[in-house]
């Protein structure tokens, strides 16, 4: 009698609120990846920002919940070439309007988050603001030993369990991954603020086969954080699967490198890829709680401003001071690229010169200048790419910062840059490296990437202008190997003119220093380049006069 009175009881109640341990299945901690940021916790605080301290009169703030893919490491600088998409979110708003905190910590997991750093970020939250919540890459492991930041697997209301942690003796309730959402989703609003939950950012993790398929969160963390913003009727942005389908876009060469030292963690390429999704799924949002912070954004991809003509491509030309330069005196310095309405048919093709003066690989990329040129390629397009001058010497991480490592290897090193105007951290890759970036950027946008190897200096040795075919020549072949992008080897194409007219003669080809051509020297150039077009068979070439 009294065990059918106990399953009568059991059958019209709730599940008890505490269970077993051993009832609970921990999720794996497929990441595989070591982030002891929570224990030097003290450190991190005195890093991260006083919760509502970025607020300007009575604007609204937009508050960053989430672990490492947010906010990498302890200080969140880059110091070890990964970085999170908060860092860069602030990008995407109109800071005149609203103002974005960072509040991510490495290593945290939606119940670590909830009870250590949730009670302090929640001081500074107003009626009006927003709070972006993305967790869940940590909610794995034990659950009362070592980092003890495991949630319950699902979103259950009425799970729970009761833990001693091992090394503290601290006692602690543990509930699921969907209840944790659900307090920060009610703690906000008991604050007057709207909650966004917003699923994972993706892992470098994908199938062999093409089409290549990244892999999704969303029978899991990402299910479970959709299903709690429809029972809860809060906005939800599936940052999961708009990244991934950019991912599944890219070469896996160019995949791999939007991470940096394991699968989880992203370089600042993968975090601004991720930064860009999250606006883009907040812009497309139609959950009205949306409306007001969707006019506070903005999404404007800078571009060169070419004026495009129906039916004519058009010929981007990227470089330094040797392809665009004052380009005005008619005695003074002149960029080849001045001279191309001289060897291209301007009625069957539009050209853009966006070199610019002073710039490497790396700098022309770190300044934005190589985004607005590939924001403008479309299909049919061709982008001539000529670095080099600018890419070797001593100011690797002071002065200009813009040398490359030397060389073509598929290798990089974070430096601590110095300048009059920063500090900042920034990964610094191989001159190569930048090449093969630019030309598998080029391809995926449909158009032609064309290497054109540095314009030759003015100066002379046993009666033979200077070759620099041991150094950049040779890399610029490598990547041409390597890639079998189409290759105009300007160098030796203008150097073999020039031995021709002779050193006494070929003065008047360059102006004020070695490097830097007069008119005359710009359009030598520019017809060198005719010339190594037509040789490389180039479908560019059906555009010249």
């Amino acid at each position: 009698m009294r065990n059918t009175y106990l399953t009568l009881l059991f059958s019209i109640l709730p599940l008890t609120t505490v269970r077993a341990q051993e009832n609970f299945r921990p999720m794996e901690d497929v990441n595989k990846v070591v982030d002891l940021t929570l224990d030097s916790l003290e450190k991190a605080q005195t890093a991260r920002p006083v919760a509502g301290s970025s607020r300007v009169d009575d604007h609204p703030v937009l508050f960053l919940v989430g672990n490492s893919t947010m906010r990498t490491g302890t200080l969140g600088n880059g110091d070890n070439g990964q970085w999170g998409w908060g860092y860069f979110a602030h990008e995407y708003f109109d800071e005149g309007q609203i103002t974005v905190e960072n509040h991510a910590l490495g290593g945290t997991s939606s119940r670590t988050f909830y009870r250590r750093l949730w009670p302090d970020v929640k001081k500074g939250i107003r009626p009006g603001d927003y709070v972006i919540i993305e967790l869940g890459h940590n909610d794995n492991g034990p659950f009362d030993s070592g980092r003890a930041r495991a949630s319950i697997r699902g979103i259950s209301a009425t799970d729970s369990l009761n833990v001693t942690i091992k090394e503290t003796g601290e006692k602690e309730t543990v509930y699921s991954y969907g209840e944790y959402l659900r307090r920060f989703v009610r703690e906000t609003r008991a604050l007057g603020a709207h909650p966004i939950l917003m699923s994972l950012t993706p892992r470098n993790a994908y199938d062999k086969e093409w089409p290549r398929r990244v892999t999704r969160v969303n029978q899991t963390f990402g299910l479970w954080a959709q299903q709690i913003a429809e029972e809860m009727d809060c906005p939800f942005v599936d940052l999961n699967e708009l990244s991934a389908r950019k991912y599944e876009q890219m070469s896996e060469w160019k995949f791999n490198y939007h991470f940096y030292l394991d699968h989880i963690h992203t370089s600042a390429f993968g975090a601004r890829l991720n930064a860009e999704s999250a606006a883009e799924g907040l812009l497309i949002g139609d959950h009205r709680e949306l409306k007001p912070l969707q006019r506070m954004m903005r999404l404007e991809r800078p571009t060169t401003g070419v004026v495009r003509e129906e039916g004519k491509p058009v010929v981007f030309i990227t470089g330094d001071s040797t392809v665009k330069n004052t380009d005005k005196d008619e005695d003074g310095m002149w960029g080849w690229g001045s001279q191309a309405a001289t060897i291209f048919n301007t009625e069957k093709i539009t050209i853009k010169n966006a070199a610019q003066a002073g710039r490497s690989c790396r700098s022309y990329l770190r300044e934005g200048r190589w985004d607005k040129v590939i924001n403008d390629v479309r299909p049919g397009d061709f982008v001539l790419i000529q670095f080099g001058h600018n890419d070797a010497g001593k100011e690797l991480d002071s002065g200009k910062a813009r040398n490359d490592i030397m060389g073509t290897a598929d290798s990089s090193h974070v430096y601590r840059v110095r300048t009059d105007k920063e500090v900042r951290n920034e990964v610094v890759y191989t001159f190569g490296w930048y090449l093969r970036k630019m030309i598998d950027d080029v391809r995926e946008k449909g158009g032609t990437p064309i290497l054109v190897s540095l314009t030759p200096r003015n100066e002379w040795t046993n009666g033979k202008i200077e070759r620099r075919n041991d150094s950049f020549g040779r890399w610029y072949r490598d990547v041409v190997d390597v890639t079998g992008v189409e290759f105009v080897d300007l160098h030796n194409i203008t150097a073999d003119a020039l031995d021709g007219i002779g050193q006494e003669g070929t003065k008047e080809y360059y102006k004020k220093d070695h490097t830097h051509t007069s008119k005359k020297g710009a359009r030598l150039n520019a017809q060198g380049i005719a010339k190594g077009l037509r040789l490389c068979n180039s479908k560019l070439a059906d555009y010249l006069k």
